[in-house]
């Protein structure tokens, strides 16, 4: 074992040329990172996951009902204890085959067998109430972090010329505004990587996870090897559009659809701005090129500068994302006149619907007596992406 940690915490990997752990350890006149010092993200993690519940308790539900947001789920589906044999049993997405013999065992036709899984799967989906009450948290959430944030960098030089970055490499203190600010930032992803298998699970599940489990080893990793001023920067960078999506989802929720669409647009224009110019040649930009100039590559900067091209990847997934729903919008103007991003549905919904399968009357022999409507109970507006930051 000792020999394992011995490996892995190799000086000639983590440090440039010529600087060893011995150099960063804590003194009297000054405090460095310490790798230790990430075992606080786990009993803070906790915290914050039990504070959510208290906050989304106590908070969040008084304020979705004073909003008239009730604990509404999609419509229910006709029992049916055939039906719902095989949907606990079997599959909740049966095949043609079984589909046809259903339809014979119960002199229903396919169409309305289809309607009656689609609601079934809908039924087990989270009500506008518990939506509300997950965005008032990271709403909540967001908007604290990057205000502390932002009122932090501003007195710093490296916010402003990025290159102090790396003046002085890796013989930067830690301050304790520096420290409180990154070790909450990983705890909360932390509670983030965990909590997702709770949450509102939507399409992009699997790539939530790859971005809260980058983040977490991105965040731990600049943190490790004294890479935090950078580090600040991403993270606040990242931060800046959440608790706009957020606000806009809340207002989706509560039906404000004008002060939704303002809200879209203000984070499409930041969530661009910052996710697709501002990171890469600003940011990506001094990792890059401008640490090279002033210290030069050294092992973990090959490990640092690939993670933050996966993040740049996700930034662009989501943004394409952005775009795409922003088209939508537009695409519904009528006669000349500018519709302001009134979505019915986006790429990661969490309620299924198809504007030919939605059948309003029972589930019946005949298939042309059916009306359709929009599955989504007018519950899931705008695109849910997550926090995009160095986690996201």
């Amino acid at each position: 074992m000792a020999g394992i940690l011995a490996w892995f915490w190799n000086e000639r990997f983590w440090l440039p040329h010529n600087v060893t752990w011995a150099d960063l350890k804590n003194t009297e006149e000054a405090t460095f990172p310490q790798a230790e010092d990430l075992y606080l993200a786990f009993p803070v993690a906790f915290c914050i996951f039990m504070l959510r519940l208290i906050f989304e308790r106590f908070v969040a539900k008084p304020c979705a009902i004073a909003l008239n947001i009730q604990a509404n789920g999609p419509q229910i589906a006709q029992p049916n204890a055939i039906l719902e044999k095989v949907f606990t049993a079997i599959t909740k997405h049966p095949d043609e085959k079984r589909l046809e013999g259903l339809s014979k065992q119960l002199d229903w036709d396919v169409r309305s067998i289809q309607h009656w899984f689609r609601q079934r799967r809908n039924q087990e989906k989270p009500s506008t109430l518990a939506k509300f009450c997950e965005s008032m948290w990271r709403f909540s959430f967001s908007l604290y972090i990057f205000t502390y944030g932002i009122r932090y960098l501003k007195k710093t030089p490296w916010l402003w010329d990025m290159r102090h970055c790396w003046y002085n490499y890796p013989n930067q203190p830690l301050t304790s505004d520096l420290h409180y600010y990154y070790i909450l930032q990983l705890s909360y992803y932390w509670s983030l990587m965990f909590s997702q298998f709770t949450d509102i699970r939507r399409k992009d599940f699997g790539i939530m996870f790859l971005h809260h489990l980058a983040s977490v080893f991105l965040i731990s990793f600049s943190y490790v090897s004294n890479m935090i001023r950078v580090g600040t920067v991403i993270l606040c960078l990242h931060d800046s559009p959440d608790f706009l999506l957020e606000a806009a989802k809340m207002a989706n929720y509560a039906k404000f659809q004008k002060t939704c669409d303002l809200l879209f647009v203000m984070f499409a224009i930041v969530f661009i701005s910052t996710r697709i110019a501002i990171f890469p040649f600003w940011v990506l930009n001094t990792t890059l090129f401008e640490s090279w100039e002033i210290i030069g590559p050294f092992p973990s900067w090959w490990v640092f500068n690939p993670l933050l091209l996966l993040i740049q990847w996700l930034d662009c997934f989501w943004s394409y994302l952005v775009i795409k729903t922003a088209c939508k919008a537009l695409s519904k103007g009528k006669a000349g006149k500018w519709n302001p991003l009134h979505v019915s549905k986006d790429d990661r919904s969490d309620v299924e619907s198809s504007s030919d399968e939605e059948d309003s009357e029972p589930p019946g022999k005949n298939p042309h007596t059916a009306t359709t409507t929009n599955g989504t109970s007018g519950t899931n507006g705008y695109l849910l992406t997550g926090p995009c930051t160095m986690d996201d």
